[in-house]
């Protein structure tokens, strides 16, 4: 039984929702109170046993290479100063095995995963979306590890939405159930209004085997004009059984400004050094709004 060994992580994308901050610092280096978000999907994927990760980057990316390499001047300052506790955080990031390679055309989720095929050859790997930020006791991408030993097949990661919301998303639309693995019928890619099949969409997590490849390389146009991992999913769908987990934790969608906020004050408020003074704020500035409405009126 081949294991799950390497990961594939894209972050080639404009993050044009995040403009103008973005136009110059990597949506994935936004930080949540202190640490990058691909820092986080990094991190998941070192819990779930992945020994190699490959990151495919655009123009503009350089700072995400250097986040996860050594700063020996930044290291000897932190350790001139005893600050040991932060030399420690910034020696973690850096003692990862990382690969790069460039997405050269923005040509989306498809193309992008199509771009690392070589890093992967003929083996299942997964992929972690930098989008979706994943809280649980036992990490995302390890449950569905766990579900991939035992079906030796494709796990998509799966989480309900709200039905005005299946629009965004990719949809399945699901057979039999399991605990909480459901067998696929359909995969649909970012279905009209009205139209899902369920209320369950895809998140950014994936464990595909290596066949997924022979469908990518057909480069098919797919919604939004682009090449479409959930397309290529549906085809690989057609040969092998494709199953769809639901990932038990809190997901956090930090690929839209207000899900970034909302991330960023959760996890801030799970902090012990931030809880305390940060909810003090958070009550002060609801008593202060609340005296601006009423003195408004």
């Amino acid at each position: 039984m081949q294991q799950i060994k390497k990961a594939i992580i894209p972050a080639a994308g404009l993050g044009t929702r995040f403009l103008p901050a973005t136009k110059a610092m990597p949506k994935e280096m936004l930080p949540i109170v202190d640490k990058p978000t691909i820092e986080y999907i990094v991190e998941e994927a070192i819990k779930s046993g992945i020994e190699d990760i490959i990151i495919v980057t655009g123009k503009g990316k350089r700072a995400i290479e250097d986040h996860f390499d050594h700063s020996l001047e930044l290291e000897d300052n932190l350790m001139k100063k005893e600050k040991f506790e932060l030399l420690e955080r910034i020696k973690k990031s850096a003692n990862v095995d990382i690969h790069y390679i460039r997405q050269k055309e923005p040509k989306g989720l498809g193309h992008a995963i199509w771009c690392a095929r070589k890093f992967i050859g003929n083996e299942p790997f997964a992929v972690l979306l930098g989008d979706d930020i994943i809280q649980s006791d036992t990490p995302g991408l390890s449950q569905m590890i766990s579900e991939y030993e035992k079906a030796q097949s494709s796990i998509i990661g799966v989480h309900k939405v709200p039905e005005d919301e299946t629009h965004r998303y990719g949809i399945i639309d699901p057979l039999e159930k399991s605990g909480n693995l459901h067998q696929v019928k359909t995969f649909v890619e970012k279905p009209e209004r009205g139209t899902a099949p369920s209320d369950m969409a895809i998140i950014g997590r994936y464990i595909l085997t290596p066949e997924i490849f022979d469908f990518l390389e057909q480069q098919k146009i797919g919604a939004g004009g682009e090449i479409q991992l959930t397309d290529a999913i549906q085809e690989l769908n057609k040969i092998q059984r494709v199953f769809a987990l639901e990932i038990d934790g809190r997901r956090y969608d930090v690929g839209e400004q207000l899900g970034f906020i909302q991330t960023t004050i959760e996890i801030a408020l799970s902090r012990g050094d931030l809880r305390e003074p940060l909810m003090a704020y958070l009550n002060k500035l609801e008593e202060e709004m609340g005296h601006s409405k009423t003195d408004a009126t």
